[in-house]
């Protein structure tokens, strides 16, 4: 598609692709989300959007397989931009060892930074998208030569922001970034409030589809960041990706009664770890989460550490 005939920007969330099924969903948990991703590339192009991906295209940052490789490659044709998140890099940044890498030096996936922005022309306007990868500083002010004295930018980032239900977790505090109306945040998976600093408003949109089974899960929508451009500036529309019920995805939690009638929390994951054979251990950790407060902090770490390790080799 020629730049001048988009129309605007679709922001994907955070796709998680990977070869394995996660957590404790019950469905192919591959070729579901390979689906979803397609619906949204079918959507932008239907739509006249450019499509980005906020980080996180892949799951795990190596060792992928081939076939998801190649669905991917045929996929992104036209190519698609993005940033890299965590879990597309192993080492804080990412290398030619990660799989990301591979698209992108075949052409399939185009890098946004503040040296290598998408620039052109939407319904008459100049419009910038750059972006800021995992583990790389944000910049305080972006400024672009244009023979339009107001550009529209946005941004695309994969940052833990200190946002509004997520403040525990957070490390960044959003600020105006100076000459960009949004900055659009992957790496959060639920949709959250935007916070507005001066010019500039941070979006959470969250991402497309729900690997855990969690009450933040439950809750959430899969969606998509639609934002056109109009005679006033941007106009702003929430996508719905297609997506099955919560309870058809995942697995009901298991929950047994002691011997007292109460819930107990050893006696549920005992049943979890031996009615949910899953991919990647997930009835481990469940189980884990569930009973390693009773333990003091070092033995604590040393049977997480033990988990970690059976789980990796389980999974490689």
């Amino acid at each position: 598609m020629e730049h001048e005939s988009y129309r605007g920007v679709l922001l994907i969330g955070d796709p998680h692709i990977e070869g394995r099924v996660p957590g404790f969903r019950k469905d192919d948990y591959p070729q579901v989300v390979l689906e979803k991703l397609s619906w949204c590339l079918k959507t932008a192009k239907e739509q006249m959007l450019l499509p980005v991906i906020l980080g996180d295209l892949f799951h795990v940052p190596r060792d992928n397989q081939n076939w998801l490789l190649c669905q991917l490659m045929t996929l992104f044709d036209p190519p698609v931009y993005g940033i890299y998140g965590n879990h597309d890099c192993r080492e804080n940044q990412l290398t030619e060892h990660d799989t990301l890498s591979i698209l992108v030096e075949a052409g399939k996936y185009r890098l946004l930074s503040e040296e290598t922005p998408w620039q052109g022309t939407m319904q008459g306007r100049k419009v910038i998208v750059g972006g800021t990868s995992w583990g790389k500083k944000l910049p305080k002010s972006v400024e672009f030569q244009s023979e339009d004295v107001s550009p529209l930018i946005i941004w695309v980032t994969h940052h833990d922001l200190i946002v509004p239900g997520y403040e525990e977790q957070g490390h960044f505090k959003p600020f105006e970034m100076v000459g960009v109306d949004y900055v659009i945040n992957g790496h959060i998976h639920r949709s959250l409030a935007d916070v507005k600093k001066g010019q500039t408003t941070w979006v959470t949109p969250g991402n497309i589809i729900r690997r855990s089974r969690s009450d933040a899960s439950r809750a959430h929508v899969p969606s998509v960041l639609k934002l056109e451009v109009t005679d006033k500036g941007w106009e702003r529309t929430v996508l719905e990706v297609p997506h099955q019920p919560f309870d058809e995805v995942f697995f009901e939690e298991v929950i047994e009664e002691s011997e007292t009638g109460v819930p107990s929390a050893f006696i549920s994951g005992l049943a979890e770890l031996q009615s949910r054979r899953t991919d990647t251990g997930a009835g481990l950790q469940f189980f884990l989460e569930k009973n390693l407060e009773q333990f003091n902090s070092t033995v604590a770490d040393e049977i997480q550490k033990l988990a970690s390790e059976v789980s990796s080799h389980v999974n490689e």
